[in-house]
């Protein structure tokens, strides 16, 4: 990923068709970098989301949203992101995706002071990373090498506020509540036994 042009050939066209091909090397010269600067690391920091992009060996995409209590994705070094699984659906359409194609893209926003940045790279996948005991709640941890990092203008954000964190974003010395949908019976029999007996939520 690192030696790819930022670039391809889809990409010239409608810069090309819209004369904005000098406007995009002028942003890739300027605001594309390889590294974490300490804004991004603190940005990071405090998101409490990020949306996660992936594909299947096919290329066949997905799109994800993830979310946690701020600081749940964690940056490691000038170039490593640790992204903690948290207990879902069980799809595993995301990070099943990296096993056969580690290709990934992110996109970490906040509503509050519109700000945005991308980071695409290649994503690991591991449960027995060393990591996983410092993330409560924390099923796989997922870690990202960045290629690529770069913000985006946020002109178009909505600016939101954030009433409450998620009762189900796992933290330190707290039980998370069964989500209702896990109690229906169309899906009890299905689930693995370690949710079968779970008390219904409230």
């Amino acid at each position: 990923m690192d030696d790819a042009p930022l670039y391809h050939d889809g990409m010239r066209r409608l810069q090309d068709a819209r004369e904005t091909r000098a406007l995009a090397d002028r942003l890739q010269q300027v605001t594309c970098r390889r590294a974490f600067t300490e804004e991004d690391r603190a940005f990071i920091a405090r998101c409490p989301m990020v949306f996660v992009a992936s594909a299947d060996a096919l290329g066949q995409p997905d799109c994800s949203y993830k979310g946690g209590l701020p600081g749940f994705v964690r940056v490691l070094d000038d170039r490593t992101l640790a992204i903690p699984d948290y207990d879902g659906n069980g799809m595993y359409r995301s990070w099943g995706n990296v096993l056969v194609n580690p290709q990934v893209g992110l996109l970490f926003i906040d509503f509050q002071a519109p700000k945005r940045i991308r980071v695409n790279g290649t994503a690991q996948v591991r449960e027995d990373d060393p990591l996983r005991d410092e993330f409560p709640g924390a099923v796989f941890i997922v870690r990202v090498t960045a290629g690529l990092i770069f913000p985006n203008c946020p002109r178009y954000l909505h600016r939101m506020d954030l009433v409450e964190h998620s009762v189900y974003a796992p933290r330190p010395a707290y039980e998370p509540p069964v989500p209702a949908w896990k109690t229906f019976d169309v899906f009890r029999d299905a689930l693995p036994p370690r949710d079968r007996d779970a008390p219904p939520a409230g």
